[in-house]
This record gives structure tokens, C-alpha cells and sequence, in this order.
């Protein structure tokens, strides 16, 4: 059966593999930016919500108010560290639930909250301020002093 002159692609001979080479590339690069997007603010999310947990468990645990923010920042250090982060970027606070005079009396509740912004990967300095696009992320824990701990 001879080839008829309607199917026979004559100059276009392998362009379907440079289209499919092209329209690849097209939506892979923009596909894998976003994978890459979305692991660093899931990591940044990860960390500061367990850099929270653990400063607010470590606060409440601690003898007195000084030893006890001591520890807190420690342990943002510590879990911001973890995850590739710098954690002079970060912004602790400390709050009590009657005010600072009783943040470790027995039961007393202790929220620590911290924040950080997350660099978006592969993206310039804006407008040369030395600031790269960033997404602000922020997290809290609250905890409870034991009742047989604390200040009576």
C-alpha cells in the first residue's frame, strides 16, 4: 500500500519530539520551582511550630523567670538550627496568662510565640534592598506550669 501524501509529514519530520522536548521544559521548570517553594515553607512551618512547642515546654519546666527565657531562646536556637534556619532572624515572645509576675506560678499558663520569615529559594534581592522575597511564618504554644512545680 503506498503512503498517501495527506499523512506523509515531509519538512516536519521529528518535530514532535522538539514540541514535546519544548512544551516540557515549559511546564517542568516552572513545576519543579514550586516543589522547591513549597518544601522550604513547609520546612519554615515545621520549625517554628516546634521551636514554639519546645521553648514554651522548656519555659515552663525552668526554676525561675531569667533561667526560663534563658532556655526558651535556647531552644528556638536549637530547633530553628535544625532545619537550616538563622535564628538571629527569628522574634521570640513571651507571654503569661496573668501578666509577667506570675508566669510560673502553679498552673499558670506561658505562650510562647515565635516568628521568622522564610526566604523564597532561587529569588533575587528586590530592588537591590538586600531583602529577598520572603514569606512571614509564625507560630504558638501555650503551656501549663505544673501544679506541683512553680511558685505556690
Amino acid at each position: 500500500m503506498p503512503r498517501s501524501k495527506r499523512w506523509s509529514s515531509g519538512s516536519e519530520s521529528g518535530s514532535a519530539s522538539l514540541e514535546f522536548i519544548t512544551a516540557g521544559l515549559i511546564l517542568l521548570v516552572p513545576l519543579v520551582y514550586l516543589v522547591l517553594a513549597l518544601s522550604a515553607l513547609q520546612g519554615g512551618a515545621l520549625a517554628v511550630e516546634g521551636a514554639a512547642r519546645q521553648a514554651a515546654r522548656v519555659y515552663v519546666q525552668s526554676p525561675d523567670a531569667v533561667t526560663a527565657t534563658a532556655r526558651a531562646h535556647r531552644a528556638v536556637a536549637f530547633a530553628l538550627e535544625d532545619y537550616g534556619l538563622d535564628p538571629g532572624d527569628a522574634e521570640v515572645q513571651i507571654e503569661c496568662a496573668f501578666g509577667a509576675s506570675h508566669c510560673l506560678t502553679r498552673q499558670g499558663l506561658v505562650t510562647v510565640t515565635v516568628r521568622i520569615s522564610i526566604a523564597l529559594p532561587l529569588v533575587p534581592d528586590l530592588l537591590a534592598l538586600n531583602q529577598s522575597a520572603s514569606v512571614p511564618m509564625a507560630a504558638a504554644s501555650t503551656q501549663i506550669v505544673s501544679r506541683f512545680g512553680g511558685r505556690g
